[in-house]
């Protein structure tokens, strides 16, 4: 296949039943958390044919998903559609903190794997891959309307191309000790920074407890502070894509960040990884984290006692804005080395066809990026079919994308936004303020002289507007 699918051979492909329903089924006892109360719910597989005859070899690099269950099911889901075109494939699952060091290689030897998925922005690596453009013209006129958020987290509107396909996302609520918090008076949790710096603090100080906002150079601390900016009506870029981080709703968001370390944190935040928050929460060391719902999905099956005292708010509201970083916001790129573009196209299709699957075997972590793929997801929201107790404790994330925002907002992931990300530019500035190696305005006047040498280097290659 050509860098352009053919449009009369995507009309030509249509979607019939597999039959085999067990698929999806059948992972249920091998989730991170409790077996499902009603096996039933598994939606059946569909097999998207493919507009031409594959051949080959497919290989694919990605990450290893936090909810286990999720990559036996994708593992068996992928192999089985393999046997069925006639191609050869191959799944290599990494930590997801070495995806962007793996991919960074490949693109740079052009050479390696056909399909790379990261769960942050990867607009870096636009000249390097090929555009995605056919792809998403095609879900969209077989699904409808593209989730915005999705959309502005992998087009960039300077080139007009796809540098990436988003079929998938997941919200990042607020996680927080139920117990815990009802002992500070907000049996609800905290609705706004200064509810999270009061009661936390408090939290820390009768019971030794810290609250867990990372401050390291790393995804979850990365999506933390660019909530909290927003919140205070900071942001990098603005719609125009015109640098405009030196400002005072900055530095007062920075001396907030280091009130919370100082009353609320530990020195554990500096060194983080992704999944440091997480095993914090599980193991009963923090009262509060900003993450998706993998954390609680993993303590129910290992610590049903504080997995059921886990609950969640949406994004908390600060002075100017209440807004959330998307968690986690699927990047699928085939670099122009792959060697089987064709497979990895068609493939791609049939994964999103089969969203229903890809939402309920990642215990509804993964939302998608197509609703209307998915018409069952707000009855599964309400009536956790994996045992959440109350089982409507997910009916939040009902309207995760009234708060949710793409890497960029309130402009678009352009590579100069995902070499920001990359480079961790924002919880380096957060966290060097918060140490008091720097003051909040040196900090960020630090951020924005490295931010605007990122945009003047992408600008000058026409990849970024302002």
């Amino acid at each position: 296949m050509s860098e352009q699918l053919s449009r009369r051979g995507f009309l030509q492909s249509t979607a019939v039943a597999m039959g085999a329903a067990g698929i999806a089924a059948g992972c249920a006892s091998e989730s991170s958390g409790p077996q499902a109360k009603d096996p039933g719910q598994a939606p059946k597989e569909v097999f998207t044919a493919p507009t031409r005859k594959l051949s080959g070899s497919l290989s694919i690099l990605m990450w290893s998903h936090f909810v286990p269950r999720h990559d036996k099911w994708f593992d068996k889901f992928v192999a089985e559609w393999g046997k069925r075109v006639g191609v050869t494939v191959r799944v290599d699952h990494i930590n997801t903190v070495d995806v962007p060091r793996r991919a960074a290689s490949e693109i740079q030897a052009k050479q390696g794997h056909d399909v790379i998925q990261h769960i942050a922005p990867f607009s870096q690596y636009e000249p390097s891959v090929l555009d995605m453009a056919d792809l998403v013209q095609e879900a969209t006129r077989r699904w409808g309307p593209q989730l915005e958020l999705c959309r502005k987290s992998s087009y960039n509107p300077n080139t007009k191309r796809f540098y990436a396909y988003c079929p998938g996302w997941s919200p990042d609520p607020g996680d927080y000790r139920k117990s815990m918090w009802e002992k500070v008076g907000l049996p609800n949790g905290p609705g706004s920074w200064d509810e999270l710096l009061r009661g936390a603090s408090e939290i820390k100080r009768t019971t030794g407890v810290p609250c867990g906002i990372g401050l390291s150079p790393e995804t979850d601390s990365n999506m933390a502070a660019r909530a909290l900016l927003w919140s205070y009506g900071a942001s990098e870029q603005d719609p125009n894509e015109k640098v405009v981080i030196n400002s005072d709703a900055t530095v007062a968001a920075v001396e907030y960040m280091t009130r919370l370390w100082k009353q609320a944190e530990t020195n554990e935040v500096f060194s983080w990884v992704p999944a440091s928050n997480n095993q914090a929460l599980i193991a009963g060391k923090s009262s509060y984290i900003l993450n998706s719902i993998s954390a609680w999905r993993t303590a129910m099956g290992t610590n049903p006692k504080i997995g059921d005292d886990i609950f969640f708010v949406p994004a908390l509201r600060g002075p100017r804005a209440a807004l959330a970083a998307q968690h986690v916001i699927q990047q699928w790129v085939i670099p122009k080395h792959a060697k089987n573009a064709d497979a990895a196209k068609e493939f791609l299709l049939h994964y999103t066809a089969n969203f229903p699957a890809v939402t309920y075997n990642s215990e509804l972590y993964d939302l998608p990026g197509w609703p209307s793929l998915v018409p069952q997801l707000n009855g599964w929201l309400d009536n956790d079919p994996f045992g959440a107790k109350p089982a409507n404790k997910l009916s939040l994330l009902k309207t995760a994308t009234s708060w949710s925002a793409n890497i960029g907002y309130p402009g678009p992931s352009n590579p100069a936004i995902g070499e920001i990300f990359n480079t961790n530019v924002l919880p380096t500035m957060f966290g060097r303020a918060a140490r008091g190696q720097v003051s909040a305005k040196e900090a960020v006047a630090e951020a924005d002289r490295q931010i605007n040498s990122i945009f003047k280097n992408w600008r000058a290659r026409g990849l970024v507007g302002g």
